[in-house]
């Protein structure tokens, strides 16, 4: 049975995976011996001319160097072990893009043409690193490397042979075979001969795929656990430093350097600091290094030549040699010149595996295929007239896929309807043949409030499904420990009940793009049609008008009320949500670029768009290490850092007012920054500046179609979902409204408290009960208020009002929850719940 699992699990990861390894197996080949390549392309362009006297020292060269491009040199490689070209780094100028590099002849600094193929090298490592993809790109090649690692293992347990000590029934190949059993022994044998090169080349080549492994490695294998390595990574690449270049004496620094080191070096990269003040970086190789990538490195003083720091290879444990040595060793640079054409042949064999290993899956299903014609056992529909599509929404995004599904299948000639779980029962589940679920989970593995009626009448219940087939789409938070746990539960009830999965539950954390597409390639799969893309809204620019601090003087955070212009023809629903982009400030991202020593003016394309590299990356995650980005050019940075996330605010206004309104706090992070979305919006985003957003439907907080009653409960920003609510009831002539609103004191943080008390003095609203929990020695929340109301909760609830409850989930909407099971009793709350009349948008 183990064998059977492993077997159907190598094939599935085969062909899924099979041709992402080879791409990376054959461009990999391609770059193993890039420098030997180039220097033979160039060898008219880079005619070396060898001098008795030796190569120049640094100050020589680098005045030669300097004279003749009237720039400041900022890096030198020099490589000694072969009379090849050079290479020279210079600082970009004032208005200038990027520094230039220049090949040269180190015998007389003349500079050289630009090089041929060197283009062509920088697209095969970006379709081996990324698929010239970017970061999806990257996690794909990343779990394709981790595939490549399963495949040896059970490979090398499915081909176990009886006789495990004779070594031709290992590595030997039958050349009389053909056919199927030829396929297999290519497939089989030429693995066994290439199955260390690749258990070496995948477990080297997850440390450029995920941080966790580089950490784990790092801590198991460095003699300094807290050292940031980057492996030996390419040489010679490096973004320009900053435009003031610091003062060197290169008599004096290589004069500390021939102290330090001796005459013995081999190759060597002097790499000067971005700023005066800082250290000089020179990595060396000795002659009699133990492989060609064995870096020493110094740090030195470029002004006096004093060596501050000096870190030799050969002083290192093994372990710590090994861990230095990760890129020799995914090259095979480790075990000299055979080393490296052994790892180039089993590299350029890599689409064997994925011929031969697709030619026997095809010979697998055919044959398959014969049998049940044989057998007269024709596959039957089980598709009924139509699908179901059922939801459980709590802030509208599971409804929004739920009808994008709908659209798909729609789209494929399907009949389809959609439902909300709240609709749906025992007798509709057993009518229905096939359906999607989308499902989503609200905080910590509980049911969407309209959902909580399904779970309690359905999942508690037993019915036959045997004739259900479906497919189940989870949304959740990853933070929360019970991920997805109310889909979950659905999942399972589903199975337990007899129904049919159609396909592999797909678990959606936020807003992962990847597993929407999965989903929308399985759709693909059980319709038979292409996959659509899930049309989104599209992000928009909002002009801010005006930004107001709402609470001056406050003991907690500033509270803001920003105006937004909306773009033309934009509207909107009380109740909905904004999504906006929010941005780094600039000045964080350059003290980031300088702290890297990287230059924000290069250009880079951004969704399609050309942008610098500071404006790219002010939309990009900025990790706190860099040891994993070393050697990327520009554009590739910025492919494969992950965008910033969007942030969620509940809308303050309605569309008949003109312009769109928030009510935002200002948030701190434990170092004293500002969180990314409050501090865009209000501090950083200049009045008349743009922020990118996009509106999100969210049905589930709009209002009742008719003139009952309407009590609002929330506290703090939760206002800003509460006043359009009551600005919408307003302008419908619906009077009949009580407000409930908590906050820390009356002085300072009664937000907007002017308009809710003439909104009172007009007989917009009818109550207005106000909770400031500091005013007081006794602390009072809202949920105090509706202790203190209960009479009239009950009366307003008799008459058939709606409560909406707006604000802190944690805080003050579980007090509400709780007082009201308290007053009214858990049967009472949850038919509010199910009959649309409690609603909440809490966060």
């Amino acid at each position: 049975m183990l064998k059977k699992i492993i077997f159907q699990l190598h094939w599935f990861f085969g062909i899924s995976a099979g041709l992402v390894l080879a791409v990376m197996g054959v461009t990999g080949a391609l770059y193993s011996f890039e420098g030997e390549i180039l220097r033979l392309l160039n060898a008219d362009r880079w005619q070396v001319r060898v001098s008795e006297e030796g190569r120049l020292e640094p100050a020589e060269l680098v005045a030669k160097v300097e004279a003749a491009t009237g720039d400041k040199v900022s890096g030198i490689w020099l490589d000694g072990r072969h009379e090849g070209p050079g290479r020279v780094f210079l600082t970009p100028p004032a208005g200038e893009r990027r520094g230039p590099m220049h090949n040269f002849d180190p015998y007389t600094g003349e500079l050289f043409a630009e090089p041929l193929g060197e283009e062509f090298f920088r697209v095969v490592m970006q379709l081996h690193r990324w698929l010239a993809m970017g970061d999806i790109g990257k996690q794909i090649t990343a779990a394709s490397t981790l595939a490549l690692i399963f495949f040896c293992l059970s490979g090398l347990y499915l081909r176990w042979p009886r006789q495990a000590g004779n070594w031709r029934a290992w590595l030997t190949l039958d050349w009389a075979k053909s056919g199927r059993s030829f396929n297999w022994d290519l497939h089989a044998v030429i693995g066994t001969w290439v199955l260390l090169f690749y258990l070496c080349a995948a477990l080297t080549g997850l440390y450029w795929s995920y941080g966790w492994y580089r950490d784990g490695l790092t801590r198991l294998l460095s003699d300094s656990p807290a050292e940031q390595r980057d492996g030996g990574g390419r040489r010679g690449e490096r973004a320009a430093p900053a435009a003031t270049p610091p003062e060197v004496d290169y008599v004096a620094l290589w004069q500390g350097v021939r102290q330090a080191v001796g005459a013995d070096m081999a190759a060597w990269n002097l790499r000067l600091p971005p700023v005066a003040g800082q250290p000089a970086t020179v990595s060396y190789v000795l002659r009699d290094a133990e492989h060609a990538r064995a870096f020493n490195q110094l740090r030195i003083d470029p002004q006096s030549g004093v060596v501050s720091h000096h870190e030799r290879y050969a002083d290192k444990s093994f372990r710590a040699q090994l861990l230095a040595s990760v890129y020799a060793l995914h090259s095979g640079e480790y075990f000299g010149l055979p080393g490296r054409i052994l790892m180039l042949l089993a590299s350029a064999a890599m689409p064997l595996f994925f011929i031969t290993g697709w030619l026997l899956y095809l010979d697998r299903r055919r044959k398959q295929r014969a049998v049940r014609l044989a057998r007269g056992a024709l596959a039957g529909s089980t598709s009924a007239e139509g699908w179901l599509v059922g939801f459980a929404s709590q802030s509208g995004y599971a409804e929004q896929l739920a009808w994008q599904s709908a659209g798909q299948l729609q789209a494929a000639g399907i009949p389809v309807r959609v439902e909300p779980l709240s609709r749906l029962d025992g007798d509709s589940l057993r009518q229905v043949s096939n359906a999607l679920f989308v499902v989503s989970t609200f905080g910590d593995g509980e049911a969407p409030d309209s959902a909580q009626g399904f779970e309690r009448r359905v999942l508690g219940s037993c019915l036959p499904l045997e004739r259900l087939n479906y497919a189940l789409l989870a949304l959740g938070d990853r933070q929360y420990r019970h991920f997805c746990g109310f889909a979950r539960r659905v999942d399972d009830w589903l199975g337990r009940q007899g129904a049919h999965s159609l396909c592999e539950r797909v678990e959606v954390d936020a807003e992962d793009n990847a597993a929407l597409q999965r989903w929308q390639q399985r759709l693909g799969e059980l319709t038979g049609t292409v996959p659509l893309a899930f049309s989104e809204a599209p992000w928009r620019d909002w002009a801010l008008l005006h930004r107001q601090c709402l609470n001056p003087g406050s003991q907690g955070g500033p509270v803001f009320h920003i105006t937004l212009a909306p773009p033309p023809l934009t509207t909107w629903e009380a109740g909905d949500i904004l999504e906006i982009r929010p941005r780094h400030p600039q000045e964080r991202v350059e003290e980031w670029l300088l702290h890297h020593g990287l230059d924000g003016t290069v250009p880079v394309m951004l969704d399609g768009l050309p942008a610098s590299l500071v404006e790219a990356l002010c939309q990009r995650q900025l990790p706190d290490t860099f040891g994993h980005l070393v050697g990327l050019h520009a554009q590739a940075l910025v492919d494969t850092l992950v965008p910033l996330g969007a942030r969620e605010y509940s809308i303050a206004s309605v569309a008949a007012d003109g312009a769109l309104e928030l009510i935002v706090r200002q948030e701190r992070r434990s170092d004293g920054s500002l969180g990314l979305g409050s501090g865009w919006l209000t501090a950083y985003l200049a009045e008349g500046g743009q922020v990118a957003g996009r509106l999100r439907r969210n049905s589930g907080f709009h209002l009742p179609d008719d003139d009952r009653p309407l009590i609002l409960i929330g506290n703090g920003t939760g206002l800003a979902g509460l006043r359009s609510l009551l600005r919408a009831r307003v302008l419908a002539g619906r009077r009949n409204n009580w407000l409930l609103f908590g906050e820390r004191s009356r002085a300072h943080d009664f937000f907007c408290g002017m308009e809710l008390e003439a909104a009172l003095a007009g007989g917009d609203l009818q109550h207005l009960d106000l909770a400031f929990s500091r005013d007081q020695a006794a602390k009072v929340y809202v949920q105090d208020l509706l202790r203190q109301r209960s009479g009239r909760l009950r009366e307003w609830l008799d008459e058939g009002a709606a409560l909406y409850v707006c604000g802190s989930l944690g805080g003050m909407a579980a007090g509400v929850d709780e007082t009201l099971q308290e007053l009214l009793g858990a049967e009472a709350v949850r038919a509010l719940v199910e009959d649309g009349r409690y609603r909440r948008d809490v966060y």
